[in-house]
């Protein structure tokens, strides 16, 4: 019997529209890892590795049209939403050959022999040097961005890892086209093809993960796949780096003072973020504080509106719209829950968007409405309202880790309560935000896309330029004769790299 057909799907009417490739059988996944170890030596030239970069983008710009229509035809996400994301997708591929002709991120220190101290040094000499083949495991939501070109490839092949792609199943034939791509954009480099490659079914994945010579993974999707994966991962004979992006509740906390200066505002705000791209984002505000009172009547009135004025929407597929449907009538089905705007099924193949509404005090102990502090995929946001500073304590220390978390305080805040907030809220997350919503993550290099789990199942970042220190392993070498040396590393520093000698900084720009 042969591999089980992968087809592309329309999620706007749930058919079948073409067989794009077969899932990957044991045999090929193994052919792919091996293939990607063996081109492995040639990512050793940083030079080739920044014009593949660039290639990349050059060649995912070029062909545009179809990668954006073909996504748009998997994920009903829409021209304009795709046309701005594959555009981040082709900055940050430039961005991360910025950062290898940089060479900073080798980290490179040099402590000369010094007999003087006490006791002596011997000469050391430190840089980070690539761990091997990487898995990437592309997300649902981020067709271009977090799949086949996304941060994860990126900045894995910067590092100099060849990267092996399990595609999702809700975008093949987009993943298929933006392999193509990077494939070519390789040979242009003057690199082997088998630098990236593609793989289809679940059970590659599984195959994956645990194959030898794959040497780290990065993953983002649920927290149940990315559990069981990094659960692999751990229980290999020689266990791997498994970077997991797996859920977040994202909590935002709403001062009584910020609700009485501009309630309006917020309300539309949180609206706008909770309802972006139908509450697919990863960073959705899933779960606010709001206060009891008046201020916060008015706030709840504000989100009322602007959340009635949404259109119902198409999610990526059929099976996160009925995990979407069910788990909003088991949240709204909880004593004391109500629906001011009742979130659930739009259509046939649609969703409507809304909010939950439950006293703060449901939730000050373990009980049923726990369920209300789990991330529930799709637009929909849980609004707790809060009597006392005390309220809002003790359900922070309730949360479990998140990549977002977020204050709105009022113009007079920023110190006292206030303070004592954003401490709280600081080891709850990743990116903790002041009067803004999380939704739009910046690829900038001091930005941080990670969070205590289960956001993520490690300490590191999947956006911004330090993303590239997952997929690379510090090595000193002691006492070596210059002639053994890579050139990265000998005192006359023939590459110009930026690199710290005997405590200084020498090489970056003040």
């Amino acid at each position: 019997m042969g591999a089980a057909p992968v087809w592309s799907v329309d999620p706007r009417t749930g058919k079948q529209r073409e067989q794009v490739a077969s899932e990957a059988t044991p045999e090929e996944v193994d052919r792919a890892v091996r293939a990607a170890e063996a081109a492995r030596p040639a990512l050793a030239d940083r030079t080739a590795r920044a014009a593949l970069l660039r290639n990349a983008a050059d060649l995912l710009d070029e062909a545009g049209g179809h990668v954006i229509e073909a996504a748009d035809a998997e994920t009903a996400l829409g021209p304009v939403r795709l046309t701005g994301e594959l555009a981040r997708t082709t900055a940050q591929l430039r961005a991360f050959a910025d950062v290898v002709d940089e060479g900073a991120f080798l980290d490179i220190r040099i402590d000369h022999a010094d007999a003087d101290r006490t006791p002596p040094w011997p000469e050391l000499r430190r840089w980070k040097i690539p761990l091997g083949v990487v898995a990437v495991y592309s997300a649902s939501n981020f067709p271009l961005a977090f799949s086949v070109p996304g941060g994860d490839t990126a900045s894995a092949l910067a590092a100099g890892c060849p990267v092996v792609v399990k595609a999702h199943p809700d975008h093949p034939a987009t993943s298929e086209l933006c392999a193509s791509v990077l494939r070519r954009a390789a040979q242009q480099a003057g690199l082997p093809e088998d630098v990236i490659a593609l793989v289809h079914g679940f059970d590659a994945g599984v195959e994956l993960v645990r194959h030898p010579l794959v040497a780290a993974a990065g993953f983002t999707g649920s927290v149940r796949g990315g559990r069981a994966l990094f659960d692999a991962a751990a229980a290999r004979p020689v266990p791997i780096p498994f970077h997991g992006e797996l859920g977040s509740l994202n909590p935002v906390v709403i001062t009584e003072a910020a609700a009485d200066e501009r309630a309006e505002a917020i309300g539309t705000g949180l609206a706008g973020s909770m309802t972006l791209g139908e509450g697919q984002f990863c960073t959705k505000p899933g779960f606010v504080l709001a206060p009891a009172g008046a201020a916060g009547d008015r706030l709840l009135k504000s989100l009322t509106a602007a959340v009635s004025e949404t259109e119902p929407g198409v999610m990526l597929d059929h099976r996160m719209r009925d995990a979407f449907v069910a788990g909003v009538a088991e949240r709204a089905a909880l004593d004391g829950v109500g629906m001011p705007v009742t979130p659930g099924a739009g259509g046939e193949h649609t969703v409507s968007a809304g909010f939950l509404t439950v006293p703060a005090q449901r939730l000050a102990t373990e009980g049923p409405h726990d369920l209300l502090l789990e991330e529930c995929f799709g637009p929909v946001t849980v609004v707790a309202r809060y009597a006392s500073q005390e309220e809002i304590a003790g359900i922070l220390s309730r949360l479990p880790g998140n990549l977002t978390a977020t204050l709105h305080i009022s113009e007079g805040e920023a110190a006292g309560p206030a303070a004592e907030l954003l401490a709280a809220l600081t080891p709850l997350a990743g990116r903790v935000l002041v009067d803004g919503w999380p939704t739009g993550v910046a690829v900038a290099p001091a930005q941080h896309h990670g969070g205590p789990y289960p956001a993520t199942t490690s300490t590191s970042t999947s956006v911004g330029a330090t993303a590239i220190e997952r997929w690379l392993r510090p090595v000193t070498y002691q006492s070596a004769p210059s002639a053994l040396l890579p050139p990265e590393l000998r005192d006359e520093n023939p590459l110009g790299l930026p690199r710290r000698v005997d405590g200084r900084q020498e090489g970056l720009e003040s």
